[in-house]
């Protein structure tokens, strides 16, 4: 893959075969994003475990305590009561019957997350085919599926992340926008490791931190020294 002059004269400011510090490394990546935009800044973890293992799995949801910087669009499924708590909550969308017709005849996705009651996943469960590879499919773990639907409102536009393995082992995951500064990502990401470090499987063996790294949305990576 051939990268452009700003990616290039970038990486020149990185030593790829260096483990840094978190926080210097945080800081060359907030450096080299250099692209007119406010890059997303994401960190990638690789573990020491087996994806394919049901008793490896990592997964996990945390508020990052300054948020990720995006504005968050919240799709509520619920009725009645639950459905009045959600509009003053601040749900950007809220329905039920007529939502999931929405999503099937129109292809409808002008939202970043689904939240539902148990009582709805009936009805959620008949578009399951195509929410799920999106990864909008409300689960219970991510707290996605709740009867408290204001907290769940509350959380998701607050900053709440969830942390997954992907099929080659590694949690990906934004940590915030190059515009926080240094302390802010800083901060981010040691409550994001925290959590994936206190999430190691029982059944997890040897070495749990593979490879640490962070990297802007058109930037180069810079790897990090984890400590566990």
């Amino acid at each position: 893959m051939k990268h452009g002059k700003k990616y290039v004269d970038s990486a020149k400011a990185i030593d790829s075969a260096k483990l840094y510090e978190a926080a210097e490394g945080i800081g060359l990546v907030i450096d080299s994003a250099k692209a007119k935009f406010d890059e997303t800044i994401e960190l990638h973890v690789r573990l020491g475990v087996d994806p394919k293992q049901a008793d490896q799995q990592v997964r996990g949801v945390i508020v990052l305590p300054n948020g990720t910087g995006k504005n968050v669009k919240v799709l509520v499924l619920a009725k009645g009561e639950k459905a009045d708590e959600a509009k003053a909550a601040g749900a950007d969308f809220v329905g039920a019957e007529d939502m999931i017709q929405k999503i099937q005849s129109e292809n409808w996705f002008d939202y970043d997350v689904i939240i539902t009651t148990p009582d709805m996943m009936g009805l959620v469960g008949r578009i399951g085919k195509v929410l799920g590879p999106k990864g909008l499919m409300p689960n219970p773990k991510s707290g996605t599926v709740t009867m408290d639907v204001a907290k769940a409102i509350k959380d998701t536009k607050a900053g709440k992340v969830e942390y997954r393995l992907d099929k080659n082992a590694i949690i990906h995951c934004a940590i915030g926008k190059k515009s926080f500064g240094v302390e802010k990502i800083k901060e981010n990401y040691d409550a994001l490791m925290e959590a994936i470090i206190k999430a190691k499987p029982a059944a997890a063996k040897g070495l749990y931190l593979r490879s640490v790294a962070i990297a802007s949305t058109m930037g180069p990576g810079v790897k990090i020294a984890a400590k566990i």
